[in-house]
């Protein structure tokens, strides 16, 4: 049987000391299967940003394991949590994070520009287009954010996600900027990269758009509370995200 892509352990977030301690995550079980779609929902301080943050090795838990693609993270140090990053996970943030002075082109070639391998300017023009191509922005190599629709910036991320193949793509409300067509435009995006084989966390607070996914993990007070595939999750009731 295939080892999961993804799987926690007994994690614990805490901060604070003490009588202060406050626990953001208390002893999450979690392990998702390469090629899975999966949602992450929960009210606001429920501790999903937290878990997701940890997901993308851009914190660490307090105790317990996480094991990303047969490697235990939960104990690297920054440097190494860095080359993991650049890897095994491309990020699709909801600010899209393009800068603002590069072009499309320039802005999808960052990770191949900071990945440990030595990769010649020509292969990194040549892939950072590629990935442009196959999100429809094959005309677009040249335009700056600011010359660029919502929609087409976050499909500039998600080119920039994708551009090294990591196994994992973290998705952190990807539609929560955009308006209605544009989100149907990204979601249907995320689809087709799932159905050519991408595994695929995303955080969101939206029903609709966690439907989306084939999984729906809900988490509150820094726990799972429901782990489900059959498209029922208390999360999807919105008295459940607003805390209720």
């Amino acid at each position: 049987m295939e080892q999961p892509l993804i799987e926690v352990r007994e994690m614990t977030k805490v901060y604070g000391d003490e009588d202060a301690r406050v626990y953001a995550l208390a002893g999450v079980d979690v392990s998702i299967d390469r090629g899975e779609f999966v949602a992450i929902m929960g009210p606001s301080g429920s501790g999903k940003s937290t878990l997701m943050n940890i997901l993308g090795c851009l914190d660490q838990p307090t105790g317990g394991t996480y094991i990303l693609d047969g490697s235990d993270v939960s104990v690297m140090d920054k440097n190494e949590l860095a080359l993991v990053r650049n890897r095994k996970i491309g990020f699709i943030f909801q600010s899209f994070n393009l800068l603002p002075r590069f072009s499309a082109l320039a802005n999808v070639s960052l990770p191949v520009m900071y990945a440990a391998e030595d990769v010649s300017e020509i292969e990194q023009r040549e892939r950072a287009t590629s990935a442009l191509e196959a999100v429809g922005l094959g005309e677009r190599l040249h335009h700056r954010p600011n010359q660029l629709s919502g929609g087409q910036q976050q499909r500039v991320a998600i080119a920039r996600a994708l551009i090294n193949n990591p196994p994992l793509i973290l998705a952190d409300e990807p539609t929560g900027n955009l308006d209605s067509r544009s989100s149907d435009e990204i979601l249907g995006l995320l689809h087709h990269l799932h159905a050519d084989g991408a595994t695929i966390v995303m955080v969101t607070h939206e029903p609709d758009v966690a439907l989306h996914a084939g999984r729906i993990i809900c988490v509150r007070d820094g726990k799972v509370i429901s782990d489900g595939r059959d498209g029922h999750s208390p999360c999807l009731d919105r008295k459940t995200l607003a805390g209720g």
